[in-house]
């Protein structure tokens, strides 16, 4: 496709809440569709440039749609780029993965009757991805740009652009926004199409996943749960307070369903007596696990009696050994664990036993005192935050971190649920800070 001819025909400022850019509209000798490139500050055309190339997707870059994660990245793309003070994000007509906004639709409807993505094309006659980058490379030729850090988890992108002359000199990923309707859709991307994408702790199978997944050696921690606008968790310790609403609470079960285990404290068991299945959609259980330090965990406990796995308690040594028989008889594991200063138990020591039983993926849901104690010992890798749009005035989902330095969210997402609103992210620790015992 040597004879392409592409032209730019106008830009114009475009101020957006993350930054300043110039829009500018391309015309081609390919096809009669307006292709575009939002380029925010000066082009360095000797050091490789940050570049996300995104296909059209009405439905989620306008509309919001739930059911991809267009949306999400596109505005990922352009809050990195501003963060970065230049670069370039290339937008492709090509809606529907290169099939067109009807035939797009009707996919929708296929996958609806239980068939995936990929299917969905081809029973429609098309490819599984009909995309072509030809386009994006002559308009990166013509903003003088030859490298490019490229925001993707597609392979399949990487490889077009290097075989139209661009050099990816790095992939830059790209979080995933996962919800409760995109979630079979994402992971058809990971398991079909190679995607290089992080659903909390699962991911396409590269060379990286084990260290990716397994940092320090021990599974990778989603910290996860809910809290109301003011952080507050419940009214105050011991008494329960339903948060969530019903679209963020099925949410939340289906992170369950990507993880080996699930860990809360004694606290929450004794003030919620939870059963931490997940029963709102289809999926495996994950393995409970109780922090609970002197053994207080009722023989009459729902994780006792009614969950299909029976739950790990990690305990210290000084907890009472007639406890702990009367809870093996009932069909728990318990661990005996090293003790902090506290009297808690260790949480480097629980990780360390958890990679031991197997488990590479753990969800921690609370209480407040597991939160902050997983938080002040820098063992959390992913967080997600439902926030429920209300004042309580009570206890806070996270307390004093002593010091220990304060977490930031690398590629943050957000998205509504019903009333509620999702914050997610991959969790980045200061430089130099070591990790609390």
């Amino acid at each position: 496709m040597s004879n392409l001819a592409i032209e730019r025909q106008a830009c114009a400022r475009i101020p957006t809440e993350v930054g300043e850019f110039q829009l500018c509209y391309y015309q081609n000798s390919l096809d009669d569709k307006e292709h575009l490139a939002l380029v925010l500050g000066e082009i360095d055309p000797v050091q490789p440039t940050l570049v996300r190339i995104h296909s059209e997707c009405f439905t989620g870059d306008v509309l919001g749609s739930l059911r991809c994660d267009c949306g999400p990245q596109l505005n990922q793309a352009m809050r990195q780029i501003a963060e970065a003070g230049a670069g370039v994000i290339v937008y492709l007509r090509q809606e529907g993965r290169g099939i067109g906004l009807r035939d797009k639709l009707r996919a929708y409807n296929l996958q609806d009757e239980g068939y995936d993505t990929v299917e969905a094309n081809l029973m429609l006659g098309h490819q599984a991805d009909a995309r072509d980058y030809t386009i994006a490379a002559h308009i990166l030729a013509d903003l003088g740009i030859s490298a490019v850090r490229l925001l993707t988890n597609n392979p399949s992108k990487i490889e077009s652009l290097e075989k139209l002359g661009i050099r990816v000199a790095e992939r830059v990923p790209m979080a995933a926004a996962l919800n409760v309707e995109n979630a079979a859709y994402l992971a058809t991307k990971v398991e079909r199409m190679r995607h290089m994408l992080n659903l909390n702790g699962r991911s396409a199978p590269t060379a990286s996943t084990k260290t990716e997944h397994l940092p320090n050696g021990r599974p990778f921690v989603t910290l996860s749960y809910a809290q109301s606008v003011d952080g507050s968790i419940t009214l105050q310790r011991g008494q329960p307070l339903a948060l969530s609403g019903q679209e963020s609470m099925t949410l939340t079960h289906q992170l369950r369903t990507s993880h080996d285990a699930i860990l809360v404290g004694i606290g929450t068991v004794l003030a919620d007596d939870p059963r931490l299945t997940v029963r709102l959609v289809a999926g495996p259980d994950p393995q409970p696990i109780i922090l609970d330090s002197q053994l207080r965990l009722p023989l009459t406990a729902k994780l006792l009696t009614q969950h299909p796995r029976k739950p790990i308690v990690a305990t210290t040594e000084t907890a009472d050994s007639a406890k702990e028989q009367a809870l093996l008889d009932a069909g728990a594991t318990v661990v005996r664990l090293p003790a902090t200063a506290k009297g808690q138990v260790s949480l480097p020591a629980l990780l360390e036993c958890l990679q031991k039983h197997n488990i590479r993926r753990l969800m921690v849901e609370g209480g407040a005192t597991v939160i902050t104690s997983f938080l002040v010992a820098q063992l959390v890798d992913r967080l997600v935050i439902t926030v429920a749009p209300l004042l309580v005035g009570g206890l806070n989902a996270v307390g004093n971190l002593n010091g220990h330095g304060l977490p930031r969210l690398q590629n943050p997402q957000t998205q509504w649920l019903g009333k509620d609103i999702i914050l997610s992210g991959d969790v980045r620790w200061p430089e130099g800070k070591q990790s609390a015992d």
